[in-house]
């Protein structure tokens, strides 16, 4: 006859540790953010219409740079018009990824606007650097020409030539992950850019280091708060800043399902801001603002190696 007694702690607690041992590389942060879901009911919107929740896209514009700040600017940015200056944004973001200029909420343009995404914007004090179509020869005597989509932020910021060693730390006001696993795949990620460029990456001993990683919630003091109702996975500073910071709102793991991030892949491509490069508008690159959940990309695309080479002329 089956024993119905209830489970005892010892066994529940046996019970824990055979799903810690099944799922080794799951890390569970509070909550799932709700994204940018408000666009999927403003999807075939166009330029003449009123429609409830305009002003967010117009938001969400802003936050990556796209909306044109001037006096005239508050009105826009806080009604529900679809009007002249919003489709002139709505077409620079679709030009920037590849997309038919239609200056409407088309489907492709929802859905990429939908993708979680890097913090850091597109276009940076009216500078939109994703457009810049960059020539590559292949060769003197050669006829092939491909172009590149990697970019710079305004200035070319770059380390200085001496500061080819660079030191990193961690640093988090929220826990999502242990520090082990944390430092594996930050390793495995410098290592990727290690490769191709004159950069070697150092643990610190101590508090002093160049670079700074860690999970952060809300508004945690960099003047760039994680929203709870934004697809923001991460952000990092141009150089010689040093911060990244990963949203801890997020489900992240080393070997992610369906509903999860993958922390080495967002590490990557945060990285190559802590270097000096900005979005690509390659979607095969690193440097691609955005990362469906589930998707493992963590390898160097030719356009991120050649961004990075052309920035340190290498």
């Amino acid at each position: 006859m089956m024993n119905s007694r209830a489970a005892s702690p010892l066994q529940l607690v046996a019970f824990l540790l055979f799903l810690l041992a099944i799922f080794p590389h799951t890390i569970i942060s509070r909550k799932f953010p709700q994204s940018f879901e408000f666009l999927q009911h403003l999807e075939g919107c166009h330029k003449g219409q009123t429609v409830k929740g305009l002003h967010e896209v117009k938001q969400y514009l802003k936050k990556f740079g796209y909306a044109n700040v001037d006096a005239n600017h508050a009105k826009h940015a806080n009604d529900d018009e679809f009007d002249d200056v919003l489709e002139s944004e709505i077409k620079t973001y679709q030009l920037n990824y590849h997309l038919n200029a239609t200056g409407n909420l088309d489907a492709p343009t929802v859905k990429q606007m939908m993708m979680p995404r890097c913090g850091m914007p597109d276009i940076v004090n009216g500078t939109n650097t994703m457009r810049s179509g960059k020539k590559k020869n292949h060769g003197e005597s050669s006829s092939l020409h491909t172009v590149s989509h990697f970019s710079f932020f305004s200035g070319n910021p770059r380390w200085s030539p001496s500061r080819t060693q660079l030191t990193y730390r961690f640093s988090s006001s929220v826990q999502v992950t242990d520090i082990q696993t944390l430092r594996s795949i930050c390793s495995q990620a410098f290592a990727k850019w290690a490769a191709v460029s004159n950069f070697r990456f150092v643990e610190a001993a101590g508090n002093e280091a160049d670079i700074v990683i860690g999970f952060h919630r809300g508004d945690h003091g960099d003047g760039f708060p994680f929203s709870s109702s934004a697809a923001v996975l991460a952000h990092a500073f141009p150089p010689m800043d040093g911060r990244f910071h990963y949203n801890a709102d997020w489900k992240w793991s080393t070997n992610p399902g369906p509903d999860m991030f993958d922390l080495e892949s967002v590490a990557v491509h945060e990285i190559g801001h802590l270097l000096g490069l900005h979005h690509s508008s390659e979607q095969g690159a690193i440097m691609f603002s955005g990362i469906p959940p589930g998707v493992r990309k963590r390898e160097l695309h030719g356009d991120d190696i050649q961004g990075i080479r052309t920035l340190y002329s290498l």
